[in-house]
């Protein structure tokens, strides 16, 4: 069990009764925090950035999440027995005891027998690896290929995953003749039981290299760094995750890869704001254009569409432009935009500027200002009364 690990709930800065949007909030600023492109270089940054992404695939999963808080990292580890589910099947005939078995075997050095173990030589699936990718609004919202960095675990290319130099055979333990543990009968209070435990000469393998490869170390795998091309679909938005089947850690003994969860972080537009699938945008105008109506400019997603408003437009006044939004993602269709007017009351006038206002103001009457006219009979209403 991997007890150096920190506290998943620690490394996102969040307790254990988060919820799902604030998990998410907390993994979006810690991911942005330690994020390899704004920390070049930088190996502690680069290890927190995996430690935040780890315990957000773990915690974002409700099956994980149950599992870790209830056995913490072991009930998430697939090399621990309780990551995988294991329990004490013929432990005195009592039946399937669960994830007690795997808890009780690490106390006795081993796991009773008749107990469900993986053989080391079965295939199992790979890891899954993680990254994050950086776009902008436009990016997210038409979609895009982009190149991450990801940092995996794949076969080693000189001996092809064996572990052994280029020549050389892999030869099957005899201690354990493969099955990478040995049994051993220990006198306890209850009567003598049998347990097992890895196998000493070939440390849970049931393989002997003779010869091991330079490159790997006799391991077989190597950790590197590639660089892979990847799809943004139209309409991702910022903090979800895109999955790249079987983009992970290579598997163990021909078992199928893991996938790449790539964490997607979009910019903020400097005129655009989102709200699901709708755009939204405000757009200043002068006093007159508002009072008289006028032909303006509308910046979309799309280009520049003119817009004609109409006579007597109020500050906040709204219209939409249909289908002028973002992309629906893996659907048809697009989200509208929503357009609000800022009426901008003019500074520093002139002194001429302000004698015409000022003749203006006195050329207009209460039928030009209904809204102010209502208010003042109301003030008046309730003042009387």
């Amino acid at each position: 069990m991997p007890e150096n690990k920190r506290d998943y709930y620690e490394v996102l800065g969040v307790d254990k009764s988060v919820n799902d949007d604030d998990l998410k909030k907390a993994y979006r600023k810690a991911a942005k925090k330690y994020h390899p492109d704004l920390h070049p270089g930088d190996a502690e940054a680069e290890k927190s950035f995996k430690e935040v992404n780890e315990a957000y695939e773990v915690l974002s999963d409700k099956e994980k999440r149950a599992r870790y808080d209830q056995f913490g990292h072991a009930g998430v580890d697939p090399n621990f027995g309780a990551g995988q589910g294991g329990g004490f099947g013929g432990f005195g005939g009592f039946g399937d005891f669960g994830d007690l078995g795997d808890i009780f075997g690490s106390i006795f050095g081993g796991g009773f027998s008749g107990g469900r173990r993986q053989s080391p030589n079965a295939p199992r699936r790979g890891n899954d690896a993680s990254s994050a990718v950086n776009i902008s609004f436009e990016e997210a919202a038409k979609g895009c290929k982009k190149t991450v960095k990801v940092t995996k675990i794949d076969n080693c290319p000189d001996c092809g995953g064996s572990g052994s130099a280029a020549g050389s055979n892999v030869k099957t333990c005899p201690v354990c003749h493969g099955s990478g543990q040995v049994s051993t009968v220990q006198r306890t209070p209850f009567g003598q039981m049998q347990t097992q435990s890895v196998c000493h000469n070939c440390n849970g393998s049931g393989k002997i290299i003779d010869n091991p490869c330079r490159k790997c170390a006799g391991k077989g795998r190597i950790r590197h760094t590639v660089e892979r091309e990847v799809e943004i679909p139209a309409g991702i938005d910022d903090g979800q995750v895109i999955s790249v089947r079987g983009g992970g850690d290579a598997g163990v003994n021909g078992g199928p890869s893991g996938d790449l969860r790539i964490s997607v972080n979009v910019r903020p537009h400097p005129i655009f704001e989102r709200v699901g699938y709708d755009v939204f945008c405000e757009i200043p105008i002068t006093f007159t254009q508002a009072a008289l109506g006028a032909e303006i400019v509308v910046p979309t997603l799309e280009g520049k569409v003119k817009f004609t408003i109409h006579e007597g437009t109020q500050p906040g006044d709204e219209f939409k432009l249909r289908g002028k939004g973002i992309q629906r993602l893996n659907y048809s269709g697009k989200g509208d935009q929503y357009v609000k007017i800022i009426v901008e009351v003019p500074k520093d006038l002139s002194k001429s500027q302000k004698e015409k206002l000022r003749d203006f103001d006195t050329a207009t009457d209460d039928k030009n200002y209904k809204k102010r006219k209502g208010f003042l009979d109301k003030v008046k209403d309730f003042f009387n009364d």
